[in-house]
């Protein structure tokens, strides 16, 4: 009996002694959990997002966040990177533009944070006013769905043409029912519209490519949407990354009055904060 009760002994011990390991390897995933990410790589097209984010940058690393911020020419690759895992986040786009883009690669980012406005304009420079568009010319617009479907939008607010009713965001020329002028429009990348300005009697430009040309959007549209504009720029993360923290705080730090007054003196009125 007595060995008996010794061989039991020294079972239970062992069972308890392997359970307290296993105790310690589970709890240590907890840890590592609650370890903030210090370093985030965050994709902008070049431009006023560029010059934004570097004021980001340097405001983040005054509160423990290191930026790396990575540029882009277009609106496909920020998102395809991110999607990708090869950034954190991006600062780039419309939410029209961000659904389309999700529904089009099945893909799964999500608006963690609104940014700012650039309000898209129409720029010409062969023309003072929209009125002085002949007849016949030929005018630019982007050739990306959301894109272009702004453009005709402003298009129609300008006076210049009548879309069919609820053609909205998804807009096309052939949801064109009124074009007094016979305008024709004429399709190019977001990038290309200001380089190629002059073969047009005028274009919609979006505001980070026309300053990268040397257009004031202040002072060069003949037409331009206003404050009310509801194509907000947002920051947007992968949907399983939405709730980090570091993203959080990051966004915190863009939306602060410090970036704000950056933005506010910087472009003066070109680039419109949501905040």
């Amino acid at each position: 009996m007595k060995k008996s009760g010794l061989i039991l002994s020294s079972l239970l011990l062992a069972a308890s002694l392997l359970t307290a390991c296993g105790a310690k390897q589970e709890a240590a995933p907890a840890a590592n959990a609650g370890t903030e990410q210090k370093t985030i790589k965050v994709g902008v097209t070049g431009g006023p997002h560029e010059e934004i984010f570097n004021k980001v940058k340097e405001v983040a690393k005054t509160q423990g966040l290191d930026v790396e911020v990575v540029v882009f020419n277009d609106y496909v690759q920020p998102n395809q990177a991110l999607d990708k895992g090869n950034l954190d986040l991006n600062s780039f786009q419309t939410i029209p533009f961000l659904n389309k883009f999700n529904e089009d690669h099945k893909t799964k980012l999500v608006e963690i944070g609104k940014g700012v406005t650039f309000p898209m304009g129409i720029y010409s420079t062969k023309h003072k006013k929209v009125e002085e568009i002949p007849e016949g010319g030929v005018v630019g617009i982007q050739n990306d769905p959301t894109q272009r479907a702004r453009a005709l939008l402003l298009y129609q607010a300008a006076g210049l043409i009548k879309l069919k009713d609820g053609a909205g965001d998804n807009a096309t020329p052939l949801d064109i029912v009124e074009n007094p002028k016979k305008l024709e429009f004429k399709e190019l990348e977001a990038p290309f519209l200001a380089r190629s300005l002059k073969n047009f009697e005028a274009a919609t430009i979006n505001t980070n490519f026309a300053m990268e040309a040397g257009y004031s959007p202040k002072k060069d549209a003949i037409f331009a949407e206003g404050a009310d504009s509801p194509y907000v720029n947002v920051l947007v993360a992968k949907e399983e990354n939405k709730d980090n923290p570091a993203f959080k705080k990051l966004v915190d730090i863009y939306r602060s009055e410090e970036v704000k007054k950056f933005i506010d003196e910087h472009f003066d009125g070109a680039v419109l904060p949501s905040w």
